[in-house]
């Protein structure tokens, strides 16, 4: 056993405390949601060289999600031409014997009754939607003329459609418990699922995380929705693929036209068949007059991706050394199943997630034997800068995304199954990480689940983890360079060269030693070390990139530099 939950007075935690097993209390808080064109959009349906066709759609991957449930009988679980899961799989499913199948494998609840709570929070059923939406984004069934009142029709898919459903249920009602949380955890490792989904602002989930990828389980969290100021961001492990939110370019068009003939364009999701566009008195000010004339679903909106106004930004409040969010996803306006109608349009880093989630799925498919550090790395390494006009990704006030929005950028599905080379990490290899943030033996042994004496070790600053993005402090009034080591691992043509290119802002240089890396076999390993230091005496927060360039590949990494 590695923990329990219970009920206790102040003055009993005191008590247990004195035990000589005792490692750590934590409170159990509640903490809350983050509330079909993507596929499309990330390019996974092209023809020739689309994501689904490398990936024969995640089939045979189990994504578990965490979140309210699942709404039984829905079309986005529909199984047909699904095989079975595959042997390693341990779960049950806990709904009526008919509303599981080869494609929802999976369904139990880990809310805990304690008398506040409805009984029917006890079985995995979806009394909210937001389970069902998440689901059926990551790896949902095509279902033809999905729509949501006229608006945004066509055939809804998840991410990975060919992927199995394992559903866990740890929120009711808005509300979702820290212990229901761990344990849900530890049930969908041990009943093997691939890939967790977790659309939940939690930062103490940590511990049942690194328990996950030790095992081998890839996580993508939300990184909440308390944009656009800075320094809010949620689920901001270094081990967690940490997603952002941003806009595709679908919107659904409306104006209001003035009685002076300007008129002011917008998006609108209701559109009453009895309204007619008539001229109607304002409020105020009283002497205009104006109508709403809607315009349906367009595409191809200038200047998409764009972060949305909503999602989280850094810098992390615990790990600063670390740049996070990761990435960024389409997050806004997307539809999906949903429990009281078939499919809602709803926007948030819970819909995000689920995107990168079914995306981790398609490149666990592809490349079976990649750690979640791997496939981590080629998310990040590969990600998109530009929008579709070839400008920088904006923010919300149209400004280029500073990289606490964006992080390594946007997803780049296409690119990300075939990176070339990735910032590889094991379990262990965070242990000299945890010491050095200052935790002590006893944090660090509850966290790994293994003793743990920071003292035989060599501990490491975060900017010497062997992260795919940098981030690095240089201090006022001193020009001593900062280095750091990072260690790539070729994961494309056995034979490749790859030369370094590095840009820098004003008021810091820095050098890449060595400036070639040559390759002569897959999964062989390269190090090379980065200086940086001060040019000028500017202060502040800049960005620059490094790359590694091959004939084929482009290996990019954000950099965040902080000038004090």
């Amino acid at each position: 056993m590695t923990g329990f939950a219970a009920r206790l007075t102040p003055r009993e935690v005191e008590a247990l405390s004195t035990m000589d097993w005792f490692l750590h209390a934590y409170p159990s808080r509640v903490y809350r949601l983050q509330t079909t064109h993507t596929p499309e959009f990330l390019g996974l349906r092209l023809p020739s060289h689309g994501m689904w066709n490398e990936s024969n759609m995640g089939e045979g991957i189990i994504i578990g999600l965490l979140d309210t449930g699942v709404t039984p009988g829905h079309p986005s679980y529909d199984d047909h031409g699904m095989p079975p899961p595959p042997a390693k799989w341990k779960g049950r499913c806990d709904l009526n014997a008919s509303a599981c199948n080869n494609k929802l494998i999976g369904a139990r609840s880990f809310i805990s009754y304690d008398g506040r709570k409805r009984r029917s929070a006890s079985t995995p059923v979806d009394e909210d939607g937001h389970g069902t939406h998440t689901s059926s984004t990551a790896a949902g069934a095509f279902v033809k003329r999905a729509n949501v009142n006229g608006f945004a029709p066509g055939v809804a898919a998840g991410m990975a459609p060919r992927a199995h459903i394992a559903a866990y249920k740890v929120c009711h009602e808005d509300s979702c418990m820290g212990h229901d949380m761990l344990a849900a955890l530890d049930a969908a490792v041990d009943d093997g699922v691939d890939v967790i989904s977790f659309s939940i602002a939690a930062d103490p989930i940590a511990q049942g995380t690194f328990n996950a990828i030790s095992k081998g389980v890839f996580i993508s969290c939300s990184a909440g929705n308390e944009g656009p100021d800075p320094g809010l961001v949620n689920n901001d492990a270094p081990w967690l693929l940490t997603v952002g939110a941003s806009t595709t370019d679908r919107v659904f068009l409306a104006s209001v036209k003035l009685g002076n003939g300007r008129k002011l364009d917008g998006e609108s999701l209701h559109r009453p068949l009895s309204f007619k566009p008539k001229m109607l008195p304002l409020v105020y000010p009283g002497f205009v007059t104006a109508t709403i004339i809607n315009h349906g679903t367009a595409m191809h909106r200038p200047h998409s991706p764009d972060v949305a106004s909503f999602s989280s930004r850094g810098p992390s409040q615990i790990t600063p050394g670390i740049l996070k969010p990761d990435i960024i996803g389409p997050g806004v306006n997307i539809l999906a199943g949903w429990n009281s109608q078939a499919f809602a349009l709803l926007s948030g880093t819970s819909m995000s997630c689920p995107h990168l989630s079914g995306i981790a799925a398609l490149i666990k498919k592809a490349h079976p034997g990649w750690s979640p550090a791997a496939i981590k790395s080629a998310i990040m390494t590969t990600a998109s800068v530009t929008d579709n006009t070839g400008g920088p990704i904006l923010d919300e006030q149209h400004r280029p995304a500073d990289l606490f929005a964006v992080g390594a950028g946007h997803v780049n599905a296409r690119q990300a199954i075939d990176p070339g080379l990735v910032y590889d990490l094991t379990p262990e290899d965070y242990v000299p990480y945890l010491c050095g943030l200052g935790y002590n033996d006893s944090a660090v042994s509850a966290l790994t689940r293994k003793p743990v004496r920071c003292s035989s070790l060599k501990s490491i600053s975060q900017g010497e983890l062997n992260y795919p993005s940098i981030s690095v402090t240089l201090q006022a009034n001193s020009w001593k360079s900062v280095s750091y080591t990072r260690t790539v691992t070729n994961v494309g043509k056995p034979t490749s060269i790859y030369a370094v290119k590095v840009d820098m802002p004003k008021g810091v240089s820095a050098s890449v030693t060595p400036t070639t890396l040559s390759f002569e076999k897959v999964n062989q390993k390269k190090s090379f070390s980065i200086s940086f230091r001060r040019s000028g005496g500017r202060s502040g927060r800049v960005g620059g990139q490094l790359r590694w360039v091959s004939r084929k590949h482009v290996v990019r990494s954000p950099i965040s530099i902080r000038l004090k």
